[in-house]
């Protein structure tokens, strides 16, 4: 039987997904546009969070392996993220289960900002996380689905 779009998992979309699908020159740029636009095909809803679009600031303003995209160019991509997708925002109950994660789950330092993905994704109900880095999150598969992006 197939599945409808109703029926398909809402999507938490990773930093590294949204940045390689939106630089043509960056690595699996082909992958991961590919993964978000089936995604949107399929019907899913995409989220993304307030996390990921200052990584997103962070990654495309600093110096990459790749051609640099205008600033410019990162800003208006920023802005225009809210009109194709879902904004998850940290609240007090992310915080809340952003400490009891890490209470439960052996991490620190820069895991802290993984873990922060889990904990807004649980507290609003987004069951699947998209990535390209799915090793970072196998601890929380308990908690989440995790898809990779095909390279």
């Amino acid at each position: 039987m197939a599945t409808t779009a109703a029926e398909q998992p809402a999507l938490f979309v990773d930093t590294n997904v949204l940045v390689y699908a939106n630089v043509a020159e960056a690595p699996q740029h082909q992958a991961a546009l590919t993964a978000v636009t089936q995604a949107r095909k399929n019907g899913r809803t995409l989220w993304i969070s307030r996390q990921v679009l200052r990584e997103y600031l962070v990654t495309l303003t600093r110096p990459q392996t790749f051609q640099e995209v205008p600033k410019a160019t990162v800003l208006e991509q920023v802005r225009l993220f809210g009109e194709h997708f879902e904004i998850a925002d940290d609240t007090h109950a992310v915080t809340g289960r952003l400490l009891q994660l890490i209470t439960d789950t052996p991490i620190g330092g820069k895991q802290v900002h993984d873990v922060n993905i889990v904990a807004t994704m649980l507290t609003h109900d987004i069951p699947t996380l998209l990535t390209h880095n799915g090793r970072d999150f196998e601890r929380f598969k308990d908690y989440i689905t995790i898809e990779g992006i095909d390279t």
